[in-house]
């Protein structure tokens, strides 16, 4: 048990583990001989200094979008989005794309859904569907089973997962939900904010400017 928690921790926040890295890099200065061993033995020195490769600073930047390996594991945290699209009048919301990504921002599940009722509104300018996606979807009854048995005994994250649970016709302990739209350091007096607001602020990146993509908004969560 107590292994596994510490497993845990250490698997968090992937990203922020490569930003330490370079930062330990960029504060470890090497050690200057002293004169005695320089004129001893050089040969020496200058193999250890080939034997450290973290010398060599890698300054690309780091994109916070882009998984750290290909692990596409289910693991105990997952998150998760949905893309809704309209029914009935057009005003109802019905689900039309669900993604889940794993710790490592990798994708574990992502398709694209056939609701019950027929779409009078796709809504391609924010939703990103489109006609064609749908054409071949599988069925709601199947992936919102699929989406239950991979959430059940998770923690699961997303913004605004109220929403997605709700399209979704499923429920989830209140305790394993992480909700960046009710996270109390991201809140101000106005109230919630916008995912698109949060990844600018804290992140530096932009999303959802026109078109959505689950997957981009997911490893943000």
């Amino acid at each position: 048990m107590g292994s596994q928690l510490k497993n845990k921790r250490l698997h968090l926040n992937p990203n922020w583990a490569q930003l330490q890295q370079k930062l330990k890099s960029h504060d470890s200065k090497p050690q200057r001989p002293s004169k005695g061993s320089q004129t001893e033995n050089p040969k020496t020195i200058l193999g250890k200094r080939k034997e450290r490769p973290y010398v060599e600073l890698d300054d690309s930047p780091i994109n916070p979008l882009a998984p750290i390996n290909d692990d596409i594991s289910v693991t105990d945290v997952v998150a998760m989005d949905c893309e809704m699209v309209g029914v009935g009048q057009g005003n109802k919301s019905a689900l039309g794309r669900v993604t889940l990504v794993n710790t490592w921002g990798n994708v574990v599940y992502d398709e694209f859904v056939r609701p019950v009722d027929r779409v009078v509104d796709f809504r391609t300018e924010i939703s990103g569907i489109r006609p064609r996606d749908l054409r071949k979807a599988k069925d709601f009854w199947v992936v919102q089973k699929r989406v239950a048995d991979i959430i059940k005994g998770r923690l699961l994250a997303g913004h605004a997962l109220h929403n997605d649970l709700k399209v979704l016709l499923l429920s989830h302990p209140k305790k394993d939900l992480r909700d960046t739209s009710e996270y109390q350091p991201f809140l101000r007096e106005g109230g919630k904010r916008a995912l698109r607001h949060l990844a600018a602020q804290f992140l530096g990146v932009q999303i959802q400017n026109g078109e959505h993509c689950s997957v981009s908004s997911l490893i943000l969560c």
